[in-house]
């Protein structure tokens, strides 16, 4: 099993680097910032849901920094 960093980093991260965030994905960026991992939950949702939500509505965020980001949260999913 490989170290995976907690989500609340990888949000984190997310904020430095996309300084105009998308109100529909502000939600589910919010939500991973207080999880640790993708099994944990954010209400009645799971940080898998979380985590989906965000790149659904994360697609308007390009650059190196969203495609390294949105590769380490794709690779949670799986």
């Amino acid at each position: 099993m490989t170290d995976t960093r907690p989500l609340f980093v990888i949000a984190r991260d997310i904020r430095d680097h996309w300084k105009n965030i998308s109100p529909h994905a502000a939600p589910y960026l919010y939500a991973m910032s207080v999880i640790s991992r993708i099994t944990d939950h954010y209400y009645y949702d799971t940080g898998e849901h979380v985590v989906a939500y965000f790149l659904a509505n994360a697609s308007g965020w390009r650059g190196p920094e969203a495609r390294r980001l949105k590769a380490e949260l794709k690779a949670l999913l799986r």
